[in-house]
C-alpha cells in the first residue's frame, strides 16, 4: 500500500484491474499532482478478469475476430465494428510507447509480444464469407497487411498444427495479420499500479471490499470498505469515482443510487479452457487463430486456437467453451446474480431471458457437455491433438450487460459500456469484450467526459498529446498517420 495519507483524495478507483490502472496511470500523466486512493477486494492487483489465465490475451484488433465483421444480406461484410476496435487499439499501443518513453514501463516485453493473428474456416460456405471478409479488409489501409490464402501448404506454414492430420476434401481458407499481439494484462496491471504506487500520489487498500457509495451534502462521494479480514473500515470523501470493478461493477453501480443505472442488469456467461504446456507441441505454433462461432453462441465464445507466453514460458491455449453461473466474478459468490436484481431490472432481465432462451439452452449445455465432446471441438482445429497434452483450465467470469430502452425491456449487449451519473462525478464501465485491450480507448473516454472543464487548459492538453501524439486525428482516415502510428510503437514495444 503506498503511504499517501488520503482521506480526501480527488480520485477513488474501485478494482485494481487493468482498466483502473491505466485510468489511473493515464490521470497522473496529465496532472502528476491528483491524489488517489484505489479499492481492491482481493490481495494483489489483477487477479481477476486482467489475471493472464483468465483472458485470452489477444490485444483484440479486429484481425481475427470474425464476430466483428458481420455479413450483410446481398454478400458484402461490414467492417465498421472491425476497424472501430482497430483504431481502439491503436490507441492502447501509443499509450503504452509514451509509458516506455517516458520510464514508466521498462521492459514492454514482459507484457507484450509480437504474435500472428489468423483466421481459419471450412467449409464452402464460410470460405465465401472470409473471402469476402479479406477482399473488405484488405482494401482499408487499416488492414492492408492482411495476407489471404486457401492452399493447405501456405497455411501450414503460418500454423502447422491446424493442418496436421486434417481431411482435405472440405474447402478450407485462412487470414494472416503477421503484426498481431500476445498481451499479458495482469503483467501490465501490476507494472502500472507499481509505478502509481511510486508517485507517491496513490494509495492502494487490498482485501477492502466497498460496502457503501453514496452522495454528500457537497456532492463529493463518500466511499466506505471494509477490511475483508479484520472487518475494520476506512472511509474517504472523493471528488470523483470510477468504477471499474469487472463483473462487481454493477452491484457497486447499484450502491450509488444513480437514477441512470437503476435499469441496468447483467448476465454472466463462464468460461473454460483446453490447456497445452508440452514444449514439443506449443513450439510448433505461434499464431492466435480464431474461427467461427457455433450458431447461437455468444461471442465471448468464438473458438481460437492461442499462442500464450506467461512469464517467460510459452502455453496453448484452446477455447472458451462457456457456460452459465451465478457468479458475477470468478472469485465470486453464487448469489452475486440475484442480489443485483431489484423491481427496476427484473422485467428486463425475464424479458432478456424470454427473448434469449435458445442462447440459455446453449449456456447449459456447454456446462454439461462431456470432456470427451469438448476435445472433440480442439480437433475440429488442430486434427493430430492427443488429449493426453491437455487439461481442463477455468477461465474469467464475464458479466454482459442487460440495458434497459425505457419500456420495461431490456436487450442483451456484447461488449463494454461506460455509465456515469448526470455530472459525470462517477462513471462506471459495464461489459466485456474488447475490455482490456481498448483500455486505454475507454480512459480516453472517461477523461473527455469526465474531465472536460480540464480539457480547456493549455497544459493538460500538451500532455495530453504527448500521451496520444495522433490525439484528434482519426487514423481510419489519415492513411499516413496510422502508418506512422504504428511504425513508432512497433519500434518502442518491440513488435
Amino acid at each position: 500500500m503506498a503511504s499517501a495519507p488520503q482521506n480526501r483524495p480527488d480520485i477513488v478507483l474501485i478494482g485494481a484491474g487493468v482498466m483502473s490502472a491505466t485510468l489511473g496511470t493515464l490521470l497522473l500523466s496529465l496532472d502528476p499532482g491528483l491524489e488517489i486512493t484505489c479499492f481492491e477486494t482481493l490481495d494483489a492487483c489483477g487477479l481477476e478478469s486482467s489475471q493472464a489465465w483468465n483472458n485470452a490475451g489477444t490485444g483484440h484488433a479486429g484481425n481475427c475476430e470474425l464476430n466483428y465483421t458481420p455479413q450483410r444480406a446481398d454478400g458484402s461484410v461490414d467492417i465498421t465494428k472491425a476497424l472501430e476496435v482497430n483504431a481502439q487499439f491503436d490507441e492502447s499501443r501509443s499509450f503504452w510507447t509514451y509509458l516506455v518513453r517516458s520510464g514508466q514501463i521498462a521492459r514492454p516485453e514482459e507484457f507484450i509480444r509480437a504474435c500472428p493473428h489468423m483466421s481459419f474456416v471450412t467449409g464452402k460456405q464460410d470460405v465465401a464469407f472470409l473471402k469476402a471478409r479479406h477482399d473488405a479488409m484488405s482494401a482499408h489501409h487499416c488492414f492492408g497487411a492482411m495476407e489471404y490464402s486457401e492452399d493447405p501448404a501456405v497455411i501450414a506454414q503460418w500454423a502447422p498444427l491446424i493442418m496436421r492430420g486434417r481431411d482435405l476434401r472440405h474447402p478450407i481458407a485462412a487470414t494472416r495479420v503477421a503484426d498481431g499481439t500476445d498481451i499479458d494484462f495482469g503483467a501490465l496491471t501490476r507494472n502500472l499500479f507499481s509505478h502509481m504506487a511510486q508517485s507517491g500520489q496513490t494509495a492502494t487498500y487490498y482485501n477492502h471490499k466497498v460496502t457503501e457509495i453514496r452522495r454528500e451534502p457537497d456532492d463529493r462521494w463518500h466511499i466506505v470498505a471494509r477490511h475483508t479480514k479484520t472487518g475494520k473500515t476506512k472511509s474517504v470523501s472523493a471528488g470523483f469515482v470510477f468504477i471499474g470493478a469487472g463483473g462487481a461493477a454493477l452491484e457497486l453501480l447499484q450502491k450509488a443510487n444513480i437514477p441512470e443505472a437503476k435499469a441496468y442488469a447483467g448476465f454472466p456467461v463462464s468460461g473454460q479452457w483446453l490447456r497445452c504446456d508440452a514444449p514439443d507441441i506449443v513450439a510448433q505454433h505461434d499464431a492466435k487463430v480464431y474461427g467461427k462461432a457455433a450458431l447461437g453462441s455468444p461471442p465471448m465464445s468464438v473458438p481460437h486456437l492461442d499462442t500464450r507466453t506467461i512469464g517467460a514460458q510459452r502455453h496453448l491455449l484452446f477455447g472458451p467453451y462457456a457456460g452459465f453461473s451465478t457468479k458475477f466474478l470468478k472469485r465470486g459468490s453464487w448469489t452475486d446474480f440475484y442480489r443485483t436484481l431489484n423491481t427496476n431490472n427484473v422485467l428486463p432481465t425475464l424479458q432478456v431471458g424470454k427473448d434469449n432462451l435458445s442462447l440459455v439452452k446453449y449456456l447449459i449445455e456447454e456446462v454439461l457437455q462431456s470432456r470427451g465432446k469438448r476435445f472433440s471441438s480442439l480437433l475440429n482445429f488442430y486434427p493430430a491433438a492427443s488429449p493426453h497434452a491437455w487439461k481442463l483450465a477455468i477461465a474469467g467470469q464475464r458479466v454482459q450487460i442487460i440495458k434497459p430502452d425505457g419500456k420495461k425491456r431490456g436487450t442483451l449487449k456484447f461488449g463494454t459500456e461506460l455509465v456515469s451519473d448526470a455530472d459525470n462525478s462517477l462513471i462506471a464501465l459495464l461489459g466485456a469484450s474488447p475490455g482490456a485491450s481498448v483500455a486505454a480507448s475507454v480512459a480516453l473516454q472517461i477523461v473527455q467526459t469526465c474531465f472536460s472543464h480540464r480539457m480547456r487548459e493549455t497544459e493538460w492538453l500538451r500532455r495530453l498529446h504527448a500521451v496520444f501524439p495522433f490525439y484528434g486525428i482519426d487514423l481510419t482516415i489519415d492513411r499516413d498517420a496510422c502508418a506512422t502510428s504504428r511504425r513508432e510503437t512497433a519500434e518502442a514495444l518491440g513488435l
